[in-house]
């Protein structure tokens, strides 16, 4: 615990702080994303985004697995649910809640469907070993960090030849994502200096994965880890970068992440899993390649194939500007909705319910920043500069 305080130390951050303000070209302003919700809640909580040089806007990016699931799988696992009373749904308790047009796990399980929040896929196992007569679904979310311990857990069950065990899977590429920024970018729509990587992704992928993107977008990728020191390291290596033209990947966080990641993990996902040809994200529309699905080898553990799941779409809240936040297109603040209608106890979007939702982190940490957005709040921090 000591070593991990030590970079939250004031101690460590105050000299980084100064460092990244050193680093500021003068009359220079920086716009810059970090992908990941476990930064933004980073940021909020610890009091950094106060702390940074006014030259230096943050732009929440869409990377929360929760805030991007669509309605339709949460939907489809309930109407499993609904017409067969063996079944058994499992899932990351931070799922339970995010509305799916009118309906949640939550509510499901209030009306006495067999719902369980579980930590991972291991407890989701368990559950099949200890009630053999009950079929248990884990719906599977998450980005490559938590994809890797669901394979692990379907080689498991083709090995002990566990035949009531079945996952919905919905891991997500991050790559896909990016590619969609990039895009953004290119077409004029979003304005951004630099990204801040995922640093719990890239221990799987590798720093190096982000190389491609980086060339492709001529777009600064600094991997961070989530403490505060690292933030701020990450951050004054793009803002150099920026201010030398230069377009590349770099590492801020190399006491646990290497160029090539954990080839192990990525041996177990690639065994498993394969890109599905198109997927739907909340907020970010159909992208190619943006999630995966279990092989068929692994056919028989395939919770989409074995039950003939089916999405339907299910429509957001009219006034929710989720999918507008995830792009980075507008901030929390923006919303109407926000601390009023919506709030974490009673959310109507899903960067509201996540725990890495970047209206969550807004909500808890940074409601003082209302002070300054003013009444209206109709100009977004998120809105191209002029």
């Amino acid at each position: 615990m000591r070593y991990v305080e030590a970079f939250a130390s004031p101690a460590v951050v105050g000299p980084a702080l100064a460092e990244l303000r050193r680093a500021l070209a003068p009359g220079r302003r920086y716009r810059l994303m970090e992908f990941c919700g476990g930064h933004t809640h980073a940021l909020y909580r610890s009091g950094l985004i106060d702390l940074l040089p006014a030259e230096i806007a943050m732009v929440h990016g869409p990377g929360c697995p929760v805030c991007v699931l669509p309605a339709g799988p949460i939907t489809a696992a309930i109407d499993l649910l609904e017409r067969d009373a063996s079944v058994v749904v499992a899932t990351y308790a931070d799922l339970m809640r995010v509305p799916a047009g009118r309906d949640s796990f939550a509510a499901a399980r209030d009306r006495g469907l067999d719902v369980r929040p579980v930590h991972g896929p291991s407890e989701a196992y368990a559950l099949a070993v200890a009630a053999p007569e009950r079929r248990v679904v884990f719906v599977a979310i998450g980005f490559e960090t938590t994809t890797p311990p669901t394979a692990l857990v379907v080689q498991r069950a083709a090995r002990e030849g566990r035949r009531n065990f079945f996952v919905y899977g919905q891991h997500l590429q991050s790559g896909a994502a990016i590619d969609h920024l990039l895009a953004a970018v290119a077409g004029g729509r979003l304005q951004l200096d630099g990204l801040v990587g995922p640093g719990h992704v890239a221990l799987v992928v590798g720093a190096g994965f982000f190389a491609p993107f980086a060339a492709k977008g001529r777009l600064p990728i600094v991997v961070s880890g989530f403490a505060p020191f690292d933030l701020v390291r990450a951050l004054t290596l793009l803002v150099r970068q920026v201010n030398a033209g230069r377009a590349e990947v770099e590492v801020a966080y190399d006491r646990a992440v290497t160029w090539d990641g954990n080839r192990a993990a990525q041996a177990a996902i690639d065994d498993v899993f394969e890109p599905r040809p198109r997927s739907v994200w909340r907020g970010l529309g159909e992208l190619a390649g943006g999630s995966l699905r279990l092989r068929p080898a692994y056919r028989a553990w395939d919770a989409e194939h074995a039950f003939e799941l089916r999405p339907v779409a299910a429509s957001d809240h009219a006034h929710c500007l989720c999918p507008s936040i995830l792009l980075g297109e507008r901030a929390p603040l923006d919303c109407t909705l926000f601390g009023r209608a919506c709030t974490p106890a009673r959310p109507l979007g899903p960067c509201m319910v996540s725990a890495e939702g970047a209206c969550a982190a807004v909500f808890h940490a940074g409601r003082h920043l209302l002070q300054r957005a003013g009444a209206a709040r109709t100009e977004s921090p998120c809105a191209p500069s002029r």
